[in-house]
């Protein structure tokens, strides 16, 4: 922590930005409360500026995520982050009937509610994630958008616990 607290602020937009997805604004709005005595700390910070922030830059966030199995994930250009996330739930190893359930679901929670389905992949497996899309459409839009900030705090929570681990890690080759 001591070295992400002790970053210039376009250096800790840089390095916490990514926690969500293409959304350095949160890192951005967040650094001026540092210094944070923990990654929890950091986090909740950086979800509170989440919450406080105006419901359109929330859907922003919530769009700036790729569908599961989407365009993104099949041609490969997903953020290291997505790639790594998709593949521990198991979503790059689907048969061409999966991919095709999957888009199906993608472009009907698209139809509803005008924003990807956001579920933190590495908590999940492909056969949850395909239990909860039935689920979830039937949700009001306001339901929806509380559970897919819900969810993408889970997945910025994953994120960040991996970039303090990696930057702890830095810091103890750094002393050796």
């Amino acid at each position: 922590m001591d070295s992400l607290n002790g970053m210039p602020r376009d250096e800790f937009t840089r390095v916490v930005g990514p926690v969500f997805e293409h959304s350095p604004w949160i890192a951005d709005r967040t650094s001026s409360a540092r210094p944070f005595a923990s990654a929890e700390e950091l986090h909740a910070a950086l979800c509170g500026t989440l919450a406080a922030a105006a419901e359109e830059k929330q859907i922003a966030l919530i769009r700036a995520h790729p569908d599961l199995v989407g365009r993104a994930a099949l041609a490969g250009t997903l953020t290291p982050q997505s790639t790594h996330e998709q593949a521990s739930a198991g979503l790059d190893r689907l048969s061409a009937q999966e991919i095709a359930v999957f888009q199906d679901f993608n472009r009907r929670y698209h139809a509803r509610f005008g924003f990807p389905f956001v579920i933190c992949a590495r908590l999940n497996k492909k056969e949850a994630i395909l239990e909860a899309f039935p689920r979830r459409l039937a949700n009001s839009r306001r339901a929806e958008i509380k559970t897919a900030l819900e969810e993408i705090g889970k997945i910025a929570w994953l994120r960040l616990k991996d970039l303090t681990a990696d930057a702890d890690a830095t810091e103890s080759r750094q002393e050796d």
